[in-house]
């Protein structure tokens, strides 16, 4: 067993490793270059993510199309994932980490709009759409597609749910001592509750969690950041400089390079907002939208809200506790987020506790969508009950278990996902050039597509 999880260890670093991140920062390069800086919309964006386009033809709203994705997410990657990049590449990570974001932005847009683009209709009337549509369709590479999908629908019993779920438990048990066993029940009920009503009782509880886990855990952070406020300047100076300049050990830091700031910052960053993934477009492709470019600025906020304002937050709160306590020991990720919550008097740990369990749930709300979608498209409709159940007792099995090999497996099928997903982004970025000036450059935003 030990053999097996070193094999999947070093078969998930070798996907994850230089090739993978340059890969996926050059897309988000190339698109943002190629597409003219959607980034600059970002206002518009935010806009439209909370405007109804109730005459349109789609699913569900497009902001509860972002919020599912959005769940998917916002997870414990916002919060431990950020400070295992603090804990090994430095505080320059934090930088590095939220540059990808900014260009991801570009990516998640043309992820959206090609969603839109190449979606179809059943004859129920619902909406399917994704990358495996746009490989099937755009680029006539079915093959790609139906890879897609195995690998999508495999990550999902793993990144999006037992290793959440496992967070989940091992909170639980860890603060109040409740079993393992325990919560494993009670979380296959409240999954079962949400995941049977499909996508439309995914959504309304997204729409209602997200919010609300968002909101909850950066008041946290800013809490944290007033106490820390004499800190704040020294801690904007060392991120910066610590980003492209290497840092001798000290001041509570071990000592880093360049080249390990920008290798943890860029791979948290990719990993926490999933830009050129996969995953989102298949959730926004059922947004009811006038046109493909409407949803696309919708679908990008998620990488903007993810990225760019809670993780640089939660790097913000762990640099400049680290400076103001330079005693503690940050080299271990999970131990110094709760240092730096545990600062704040008597609700600290809670609201840690609050974070980790909504963001971690909604994971798992948000993967059940894109795992499903996978299935039918391998298998048709009639695969999805039986999915569901599998993926409702998966999350049992995650809260009870030592997952370090199922992090490694799903580690590399998020890694496999990426691949056919980029390709089609890069061969189809003339389509997302051509829809956004037909529509964003020319003015005609409100148009229905035509």
């Amino acid at each position: 067993m030990e053999r097996f999880e070193e094999l999947t260890a070093q078969i998930s670093s070798a996907l994850w490793g230089w090739p993978m991140i340059i890969l996926l920062l050059g897309t988000h390069l190339f698109l943002t270059i190629r597409l003219r800086f959607p980034q600059a919309k970002i206002f518009t964006a935010i806009r439209l993510s909370v405007t109804k386009d109730d005459n349109a033809s789609g699913d569900v709203s497009q902001f509860g199309a972002l919020a599912t994705s959005l769940a998917a997410t916002i997870g414990t990657g916002n919060i431990v994932g950020v400070a295992t990049a603090v804990a090994f590449g430095g505080p320059g990570a934090v930088l590095w980490c939220w540059l990808t974001g900014v260009f991801g932005i570009a990516t998640k847009y043309a992820e959206g709009l090609l969603a839109i683009k190449y979606r179809v209709q059943t004859e129920n009337g619902e909406m399917l759409g994704g990358p495996m549509y746009a490989l099937e369709r755009g680029l006539k590479m079915k093959w790609l597609a139906v890879l897609f999908c195995v690998f999508t629908a495999i990550a999902a019993f793993g990144i999006g749910n037992t290793v959440q779920a496992n967070s989940i438990s091992m909170l639980l048990n860890e603060s109040w001592g409740i079993s393992t066993y325990v919560t494993g029940g009670i979380l296959c009920l409240l999954l079962a509750l949400v995941i049977l009503f499909g996508l439309k009782g995914i959504s309304k509880v997204c729409s209602t969690l997200v919010p609300f886990m968002a909101a909850f855990y950066i008041v946290g952070c800013i809490i944290i950041l007033w106490l820390n406020a004499a800190y704040l300047k020294d801690t904007v100076v060392l991120i910066f400089n610590s980003a492209f300049t290497p840092q001798a050990a000290g001041g509570g830091f071990m000592g880093t390079t360049v080249m390990m700031a920008a290798r943890f910052g860029i791979a948290r960053g990719l990993f926490s907002n999933e830009s050129g993934l996969g995953s989102a477009p298949i959730v926004a492709a059922a947004a009811r939208t006038r046109n493909p470019v409407r949803q696309a600025l919708v679908s990008s906020t998620g990488t903007f809200w993810d990225t760019v304002v809670i993780c640089a937050l939660t790097g913000l709160v762990l640099v400049s506790s680290i400076i103001a306590y330079p005693e503690i020991d940050h080299t271990q990720g999970g131990a110094l987020t709760k240092m730096a919550f545990g600062k704040i008097p008597y609700i600290g740990p809670a609201i840690l506790s609050v974070g980790i369990l909504t963001f971690a749930f909604s994971t798992i709300l948000g993967w059940s969508y894109y795992g499903e979608k996978a299935m039918e498209y391998l298998g048709g409709k009639k695969w999805i009950i039986y999915y569901r159940i599998a993926y409702i007792a998966a999350a049992f099995v995650g809260s009870v278990m030592n997952l370090t090999v199922v992090w490694n497996i799903a580690d590399s099928m998020n890694a496999l996902m990426a691949i056919p997903n980029l390709i089609a982004l890069l061969l189809l970025s003339g389509v997302a050039v051509r829809e956004t000036r037909k529509y964003l450059w020319s003015g005609r935003l409100n148009d229905d597509e035509f």
